[in-house]
């Protein structure tokens, strides 16, 4: 197995033409352009992040990879305004390796909750372990099974696990 590959994961997310996804934590954007890939013209891509820089550079790369369906979007997730979406208006979440960096897990889960359209569906990929240096520290790494704990809570159903990489789990959930 190897390092964590967006490309994969988001071919085991299985998108479909059209589909209306939201990437939180977007970062280097990878995972957004990948979807938007998958999605097609028809669909698209709102990559959120609450580093400005970092969405810039999203722009950047998606008109080097030629995608046109992608929105950067900058805020707080964890702020008091949460995700400035509307309620039940997206057909599917990313959130890839961020919940080790998130205070308030329940308050972001009930966010995507909020979000997602009844039986939307989420990828959700975080570190296993840190690997030299790369991941984060191993008291903040978030166990698997406390997520699919915090999503079950929250409403959803965890309908299968994926291979994230070889320092990552990740698993699809669905809103009921």
């Amino acid at each position: 197995m190897q390092f964590s590959d967006p490309h994969k994961n988001i071919q085991q997310f299985e998108l479909e033409l059209g589909m209306k996804v939201l990437d939180l934590g977007a970062g280097s954007g990878f995972y957004s352009i990948y979807a938007a890939q998958d999605v097609g013209i028809n669909g698209s891509v709102i990559a959120v992040d609450i580093q400005k820089d970092l969405l810039e550079r999203l722009k950047y790369t998606a008109k080097e990879y030629e995608v046109r369906n992608i929105e950067v979007l900058h805020a707080d997730i964890e702020g008091e305004k949460g995700i400035p979406i509307k309620d039940n208006s997206i057909d599917a979440v990313i959130v890839s390796n961020i919940f080790f960096q998130i205070e308030n897990k329940e308050k972001v889960v009930r966010e995507i909750q909020r979000i997602l359209k009844v039986r939307g569906k989420g990828l959700v990929i975080d570190w296993s372990d840190s690997y030299g240096g790369l991941g984060p520290a191993g008291n903040d790494i978030v166990a698997e099974h406390t997520l699919r704990e915090l999503f079950e809570k929250e409403g959803f159903i965890v309908e299968r696990g994926i291979m994230a990489g070889a320092h990552h789990y990740g698993f699809i959930v669905r809103k009921v």
